[in-house]
């Protein structure tokens, strides 16, 4: 702390007038957000958005979209103002299963947050006196810290804090769409009998989702979503193709054509769904084989990283031997 006090000495302006401007500028910038997120709408303003606001079955109209309205107030500071740039993260977010309402806006003030916490607990934590330090066993890992090794941690806490959701959130959809991969073929089976046992296509999906609801809850999220935008009035071509786009799995829209393709052209469901069962499978099976094949390939790198310096040894011991013997 006496570190910090001296580095502010060290400025043009005395610290007395550095500490009130800082809280001149925090003021300002806390009523300004509170303005903003308090102020209300004008009546003019209304008046024009009347029309547009309350459309429920237009073609922009989705049953699970949450608020991607633009930010106001403080969460100008966190939001990005750009619509494209928030409806790319709303739908990374779908194919996370984050579906919740207001997830863009939790997610970008959640990462704002992040960034800047570790770095002001990393200050906080040097600002302590040494006694404090000492009884959290950090003492030893600040006292030899210098100015630049703190703004380099500093920088470095603040990169991890602000990119670290976006890691967390590519993790997720990358396990999710696996789980989904997965799970496929085993929905596709049941999907099938129970169609062949007499259920309708519809009756078909809520019972297969009630029946993976633990074994695969991600299909099955993914089917009862299905269901319950086609029970809220939404064309069935739409909620397909948009349930193709929000997991993002390739196998699961050509499903999805399968299906449209069937009804379009008045095919059986359940023999479209067989062969595509039987096509999926063994396009997996010819996956795994190019796997397979690729591995030695890929072995005879890594075995010739660690034998080459072996047999050099081996090849080139006895000379050396001989040299040292010589001109020894």
């Amino acid at each position: 702390m006496d570190a910090f006090q001296d580095f502010i000495r060290d400025l043009t302006a005395s610290p007395e007038y550095v500490v009130l401007g800082g809280i001149g500028l925090s003021v300002f910038v806390i009523i300004y957000g509170l303005s903003g997120m308090l102020a209300g709408t004008a009546p003019e303003m209304r008046r024009m958005h009347a029309g547009t606001v309350s459309r429920p079955h237009g073609e922009d109209f989705d049953l699970i979209q949450g608020n991607n309205s633009d930010p106001h107030g403080l969460l100008q500071a966190f939001v990005p103002s750009s619509r494209e740039e928030r409806s790319k993260i709303a739908l990374q977010l779908k194919r996370a299963g984050v579906k919740r309402k207001n997830s863009v806006r939790i997610f970008y003030t959640f990462r704002a947050i992040i960034g800047v916490s570790l770095p002001a607990l990393f200050i906080a934590a040097m600002a302590l006196s040494p006694e404090i330090q000492a009884k959290l066993h950090i003492a030893k890992l600040l006292q030899n810290l210098t100015w630049i090794n703190a703004m380099q941690i500093v920088t470095a806490l603040l990169v991890v804090g602000f990119y670290g959701p976006i890691l967390w959130l590519r993790a997720r959809i990358r396990k999710r769409v696996k789980a989904i991969e997965y799970s496929l073929p085993n929905a596709l089976d049941l999907l099938q009998i129970a169609m062949e046992a007499g259920l309708g296509f519809d009756a078909a999906m809520v019972r297969v989702s009630h029946e993976l609801a633990h074994a695969a809850p991600e299909i099955s999220q993914e089917f009862m979503i299905l269901q319950l935008e086609l029970q809220a009035g939404k064309e069935r071509q739409a909620a397909m193709l948009d349930m193709a786009e929000r997991v993002g799995v390739d196998e699961l829209a050509s499903f999805c054509n399968v299906i449209l393709q069937s009804n379009q052209f008045g095919t059986s469901v359940s023999t479209a769904l067989e062969r595509f069962s039987n096509e999926m499978r063994l396009t997996r099976e010819l996956k795994a084989q190019e796997k397979a094949n690729r591995l030695p390939v890929q072995m005879s790198a890594v075995l010739a990283l660690f034998m080459m310096p072996v047999l050099l040894m081996i090849c080139l011991a006895p000379v050396l031997i001989r040299w040292m013997n010589m001109f020894g």
